[in-house]
């Protein structure tokens, strides 16, 4: 793996052209156990190459650069692009009007300089917490390939693309976890934002309440560099600050309910060493979220959503979904405008109870998902996929219902199946958030 700060140091030393870095990520996606085939819908090769040669003949003239010319990044497949269809992972968009300008974010990222190579994988339109496609093969997380272990989802391209060392970043979407499961299950990091942090406009949506654009990345200082980018602000260098004194919240149900024991093995020893540094953890009962599951039972504002989006195209062309997830999206057939009304008034006023209940703390901490990544032969069958999906979603789900920004670091000892922690902050906490994770990640690497 490589971030952006050491890649940005490198390429302005002189050390390494960005010619000389671009063509060494596609060699990587070319020869890596045939990975890049599946981490990837569409590479820009010869464009991406283009732009690196530009970006160096420049340097070389003294020519002024935007801050990161040159170093390469990933887009997950629901990003418009100019002069591309968005696929969102799916074939029945292969044949879609090709996009008529890039996705704001993606304006934002090229005008800092970073070169996009390629649109990466993900679950048929990121409805999934576990990263399989069947229609363009699913990439394994790089932990365990020989067994072959799902990636997490739905951003699953882009945890891989920067696990395998493809890219220095991707950038992916979070509706229930979607960028902070696969980075949990890949070893990387993964930051959802405050929702309205960051604009939308040409994403394709799955649930326009929900959705929220995050990066993936080595670092949190990585991610903090994107976030910034793409939320129209200059980027800074993320504070280290103090734990001593801080205040932990650990909501004990659900979040450490039915964890294997490797991650709870990790977790009581990351709490022990929190402690240690002279944090204080506390567990925390929020019987609000017993709620959610109930709210849940016909799949809640993102089936909702998703089923008002799709709803034209399932009558038309439902055998060609994915059909675990066309299953997920018309869980919510039936069901009236006033049910969603309910729904969105319920989150409401759990939001605002949970807000008074955690005010006093500086952060919530929870393990990322509960277990480690289970293998893809293993959700063959059906029942075990449902059960998977819904166990991976439980814990980063609840920050998106509860409007709240959210990220998750590696946390587990080398050699060992990766394990996240997840650290989640008030909406508009997100600068005390990447801080709180970035001292974090320095103290539990």
């Amino acid at each position: 793996m490589f971030n952006i700060e050491d890649t940005v140091a490198a390429l302005s030393a002189g050390e390494i052209t960005s010619e000389a870095l671009v063509q060494e990520c596609f060699k990587r996606i070319e020869d890596v156990n045939g990975q890049g085939k599946l981490t990837f819908t569409k590479l820009f090769k010869d464009q991406a190459i283009k732009q690196a040669i530009s970006i160096d003949q420049k340097r070389i003239s003294g020519d002024l650069l935007p801050p990161y010319a040159g170093v390469p990044i990933t887009v997950k497949d629901l990003f418009d692009v100019e002069g591309y269809p968005t696929t969102a992972g799916s074939k029945l968009l292969k044949d879609a009007p090709v996009a008529e300008k890039n996705a704001t974010i993606v304006d934002r990222l090229e005008k800092a300089g970073f070169i996009i190579l390629g649109r990466t994988n993900m679950t048929e339109f990121a409805f999934s917490g576990l990263g399989l496609n069947p229609h363009y093969g699913t990439p394994s997380s790089s932990y365990d390939r020989k067994t072959g272990r799902i990636p997490g989802g739905s951003s699953s391209g882009a945890a891989v693309s920067v696990a395998d060392g493809f890219a220095a970043a991707g950038i992916g979407t979070d509706t229930g976890g979607s960028c902070r499961i696969p980075a949990a299950l890949c070893g990387i990091v993964g930051f959802k934002p405050s929702q309205s942090r960051i604009p939308r406009e040409g994403t394709y949506p799955l649930s326009p309440s929900l959705d929220s654009i995050g990066p993936l990345a080595p670092t949190v200082e990585s991610c903090a560099i994107l976030d910034a980018i793409m939320a129209g602000e200059d980027p800074k260098p993320v504070e280290k600050i103090s734990l001593k004194g801080l205040k932990f919240a650990i909501i004990t149900k659900p979040t450490l309910n039915d964890m294997d024991d490797h991650v709870k093995d990790t977790f009581d020893r990351v709490r022990s060493r929190l402690e240690a540094l002279g944090t204080k953890t506390t567990g925390v009962n929020l019987q609000e979220l017993d709620k959610i599951p109930h709210l849940n039972k016909h799949g809640g504002i993102a089936a909702a959503e998703a089923y008002k989006w799709h709803k034209e195209q399932l009558d038309s062309s439902f055998e060609e979904y994915d059909k675990r997830v066309a299953s997920r999206i018309m869980n919510w057939e039936g069901q009236t405008d006033d049910n969603y009304k309910d729904l969105l008034n319920a989150r409401e006023k759990i939001i605002k109870t949970v807000n008074k209940k955690i005010k006093n703390y500086d952060a919530i901490i929870c393990p990322t998902v509960p277990t480690i990544a289970p293998t893809i032969a293993s959700l063959a069958d059906d029942q075990v996929y449902l059960k998977q999906n819904m166990l991976m979603l439980r814990n980063p789900s609840i920050f998106n219902f509860l409007d709240r920004c959210s990220i998750s670091i590696p946390c587990h000892k080398p050699e060992t199946a990766p394990v996240g922690l997840m650290i989640s902050g008030s909406n508009g906490e997100d600068q005390k958030i990447l801080s709180i994770a970035a001292t974090l990640q320095s103290e539990l690497s």
